[in-house]
């Protein structure tokens, strides 16, 4: 059970997952134990390593959260909502955890709000039932002081 009394889904087998936001949803439900210290710069390393995997294999998926190059959609669309006038070089994890900081709320936590967002906007996809119920008044009371 987690604090708020819901039992949380058990975590899937790897050979289940589909794609990244299939990966990015397990870490959402356990991010202890994929990324250190909740540091989402070790997140973009994950996720780094996924986009080289899918090279290197030659696996054609989209990836919206590439570093270096043109930007990535995730990192463009990152830096409307922050209302940054340009690109930041120090990448979408520095950028949400700064604004964590500024928010007073945990950077993985803004992370994945910022992430349903941007799905919304670019997938079309809506949180799923454990998403909705986690979220709480105190992230929505975040998000409107950005």
């Amino acid at each position: 059970m987690t604090e708020t009394g819901r039992a949380r889904r058990p975590p899937r087998p790897l050979s289940e997952l589909t794609d990244v936001y299939d990966l990015l949803e397990e870490v959402r439900l356990r991010p202890g134990m994929w990324v250190r210290r909740s540091s989402l710069q070790h997140l973009d390393s994950i996720l780094t390593g996924y986009h080289v995997a899918l090279e290197i294999h030659g696996v054609e998926e989209d990836f919206d959260f590439l570093n270096g190059g043109p930007i990535a959609p995730f990192a463009e669309w990152l830096w409307k909502r922050l209302g940054m006038t340009y690109p930041s070089n120090l990448g979408w994890a520095v950028e949400i955890e700064r604004a964590a900081e500024t928010a007073d709320m945990p950077a993985m936590e803004l992370f994945f709000d910022l992430l349903d967002e941007f799905r919304a906007a670019h997938h079309g996809a809506q949180p799923s039932a454990e998403q909705a119920h986690q979220a709480s008044p105190e992230t929505e009371q975040h998000h409107s002081t950005e």
